[in-house]
C-alpha cells in the first residue's frame, strides 16, 4: 500500500532523497539532443544504469465517439514527445462530467472527430522534463478542464487562465498549440501536459473521489469563495447531480445552512446525509414561496435550461443566484421583480490552476470527495445514457486500470 495515495498497486519511493540517489533506485535520466534538455522516467531494474528514455511522441490506447450518434470505442492515438516543461502521466481516473455528453453529442458546439473526453483526469507520473520542479516519476498528478493558456494577458496574471483573454486551451476538443491538431482528454491511457496545468494531489486521498473535484468540485467552490460563502448564510443548490452534490458538501464544510432543489425523490435522502438542513422537490411550489426572499446565495447546477423566476424570487435584496451549469439561454427571468429587490443574476465557470489547486487542497484536509460509481472503459456508453435519466448517485469515473 503506497503511504502517500493508498493506491494498493503503487509502492511510493522515499520523498528526503536528491534527484542523483533517485537515478540509482530505479528512475532513469535521459537526454534528447533536438530538446537540449533531459527527461526523468521509470526503468525496469533498481541497480540499472540511467537509460536514455524514448523523447518522441507515444502511443495511447482512447475510447472516442467518431459522430454525434455513435457509440464510444476504443482508439489509438498519438501523445506529443515530452518537452522540458511538461509532465507525462498514466491515466489511472478519469471522470464523466456532462459537458462530456453535450461535447461529444456535439450540442454544444461543432466538434471536430473523433472525440475523446475526459477532464477530471488522476494520473501517475512516468516522465518529467527537465524544467519541472513540482513532479516527479511516481507522484499523483490531476489535470482539469484546461491545458494552457497563454499566460501573458492580465487575467492569466491573475491566477484566472480559465479567462484568458486569447482563450485557454481546453483539455479535449480544442486546436492543440502545443503539437497542432486537436486536444484528446482523459477517456485514454496517457496524457502530457505542461507541468503548470497539473495539480498536485495530496497523499492519502481517494484518488477515484477525488477526480470529479478537478471540475466538479472547482465550479462549484469557486462561486462559494468569490460570494464568500460562509457560517450562518443560508445557500440554496438548484440540482443535485455530479455538480450539485459537490457544491452541498462544499457549502456545507463552509458552514453553511444548505437547502437542496431537485427533481428527483430519491435523493432528498442523500442531500441530508451530506449536511443540508432540507430538501425540497421542484414541483412543490407552495414550499418555493414559503422560502421567498430569504436565500442569500443560490448556486445552479442543472446542465440544461429551466424557468428560472421562481428561484430567482428566493433571494434576499442584493442576493446572487450563481449558474455553474447550463450554458443554454435562461428563460422566464423578470426584469421588474429582480430590479425592485436587486436581486443579481451571475454566472461561473470553473476557475484558474491556482484555486483548484487550493479546492483539491480544502477537500483533501477535510476528507472530501465526490460519490462515485467506478466503470470500465467498455460501459462508457451505458453511463452516458444512465447520466441523462439522472440514474447515478453521483458521478461516473472510469477505472482505466480496468480496460
Amino acid at each position: 500500500m503506497c503511504i502517500r495515495c493508498n493506491d494498493p498497486t503503487h509502492t511510493a519511493v522515499e520523498t528526503n532523497q536528491g534527484r542523483r540517489s533517485l537515478l540509482f533506485r530505479g528512475f532513469g535520466l535521459a537526454g534528447a539532443a533536438t530538446l537540449g534538455n533531459s527527461l526523468v522516467s521509470a526503468t525496469s531494474a533498481d541497480a540499472a544504469p540511467a537509460k536514455k528514455a524514448d523523447l518522441g511522441s507515444s502511443k495511447a490506447r482512447a475510447w472516442a465517439a467518431t459522430s454525434p450518434t455513435s457509440s464510444f470505442s476504443q482508439i489509438e492515438i498519438k501523445r506529443r514527445a515530452v518537452g522540458p516543461n511538461d509532465v507525462q502521466m498514466q491515466v489511472l481516473y478519469s471522470g464523466i462530467c456532462h459537458s462530456d455528453i453535450h461535447m461529444a453529442r456535439s450540442e454544444w458546439a461543432p466538434v471536430t472527430y473523433p472525440i475523446v473526453p475526459g477532464h477530471e483526469i488522476i494520473g501517475r507520473v512516468t516522465a518529467v522534463g527537465a524544467n519541472v520542479t513540482k513532479f516527479r516519476v511516481g507522484d499523483i498528478g490531476g489535470v482539469g478542464c484546461m491545458v494552457n493558456s497563454c499566460g501573458t494577458c492580465v487575467e492569466c496574471l491573475n491566477d484566472r487562465e480559465h479567462a484568458c483573454l486569447n482563450g485557454m486551451t481546453l483539455t479535449y476538443n480544442a486546436p492543440d498549440k502545443e503539437s497542432g491538431g486537436v486536444t484528446y482528454g482523459g477517456y485514454s491511457s496517457s496524457v502530457v501536459v505542461t507541468e503548470k496545468f497539473v495539480i498536485r494531489i495530496p497523499p492519502g486521498v481517494n484518488l477515484a473521489g477525488m477526480a470529479p473535484v478537478l471540475c466538479a468540485g472547482i465550479t462549484t467552490f469557486s462561486p462559494l469563495q468569490h460570494w464568500k460563502a460562509s457560517r450562518g448564510q443560508k445557500v440554496g443548490v438548484i440540482g443535485f447531480g455530479g455538480l450539485g452534490h459537490m457544491a452541498v458538501k462544499l457549502a456545507v464544510a463552509k458552514g453553511a445552512d444548505v437547502t437542496v432543489f431537485t427533481t428527483t425523490p430519491s435523493k432528498r435522502e442523500n442531500a441530508l446525509k451530506m449536511g443540508a438542513k432540507a430538501a425540497v422537490l421542484w414541483e412543490e411550489r407552495n414550499s418555493l414561496r414559503e422560502m421567498g426572499a430569504s436565500f442569500d446565495l443560490l448556486i445552479a447546477a442543472v446542465p440544461q435550461a429551466f424557468e428560472i423566476q421562481p428561484f430567482m424570487n428566493l433571494l434576499k435584496t442584493d442576493a446572487t443566484l450563481v449558474n455553474v451549469g447550463t450554458l443554454e439561454s435562461i428563460s422566464g427571468y423578470n426584469a421588474m421583480l429582480n430590479n425592485t429587490a436587486r436581486r443579481n443574476l451571475s454566472g461561473s465557470m470553473i476557475g484558474g490552476i491556482a484555486e483548484t489547486q487550493q479546492v483539491v487542497d480544502f477537500c483533501s484536509a477535510r476528507n472530501i470527495t465526490a460519490d462515485v460509481e467506478l466503470i470500465r472503459p467498455d460501459q462508457i456508453n451505458e453511463a452516458f445514457s444512465r447520466v441523462v435519466n439522472k440514474d447515478v448517485k453521483f458521478r461516473f469515473v472510469i477505472d482505466m486500470a480496468a480496460a
